[in-house]
């Protein structure tokens, strides 16, 4: 299966959330609004907020990171989101109308190369993708953020689960080493691996050296 399909059903899949959710956490697939934003928490560390910065937000949803930016770093931003699913980003539209500086796009890839570029979650549910497909896509995917930041990204994956415990077969959970060894032999980054912030997972924050 191209990548192409897998991209549609992620869409599917999101779309499906926000029409039965709305533009809440969980209709981009998080428990609550405090845990999605101890995320964002640690996604921003890539970022220097001591000037103005331009980021991108890959899988935006509806825009949850801006109000996030809004209380963070209040007017330092220009902040573009991007999505698979049209429904969420025409949510993220009419909550954020007349924002400053910020704007929404449809897709998989960023139309412009900014500062940073942040992404969470989007690596989390594979669906029914075999394991290598799905990396194959995350691939893909750090490849797009590592050319479209200036300065730097930063991503989540989930924790692996101890040995002997069952998991859901539709969560990706690799190591961390996976993605930050990838990252710093293709990228020649600096990689930094947050992981100590209370959640089963972990976030990657990727620089360049």
């Amino acid at each position: 299966m191209p990548l192409d399909a897998v991209f549609a059903d992620i869409e599917r899949y999101y779309t499906t959330k926000v029409t039965r959710h709305g533009p809440t956490p969980l209709g981009v697939d998080w428990a609550s609004a405090p845990t999605q934003e101890l995320r964002f928490v640690q996604l921003l560390k890539v970022c220097d907020f001591s000037r103005s910065v331009s980021l991108n937000d890959i899988g935006c949803g509806y825009g949850a990171l801006l109000g996030f930016l809004d209380q963070r770093a209040p007017g330092k931003v220009d902040y573009l989101g991007v999505d698979l699913s049209p429904l969420m980003i025409a949510e993220a539209r009419r909550m954020w109308t007349g924002h400053a500086r910020c704007a929404f796009a449809i897709g998989k890839t960023p139309p412009r190369v900014a500062d940073y570029c942040v992404a969470s979650g989007i690596f989390n549910v594979k669906l029914s993708q075999p394991t290598d497909r799905w990396a194959s896509l995350v691939r893909a995917v750090l490849h797009d953020m590592h050319a479209s930041s200036r300065l730097g990204f930063a991503v989540n994956f989930l924790t692996p689960l101890d040995t002997g415990v069952a998991g859901a077969p539709q969560l990706y959970r690799p190591a961390p080493d996976v993605w930050r060894d990838y990252c710093e032999r293709t990228f020649g980054a600096s990689v930094e691996v947050l992981a100590s912030y209370g959640m089963r997972e972990y976030t990657l924050l990727v620089r360049p050296h």
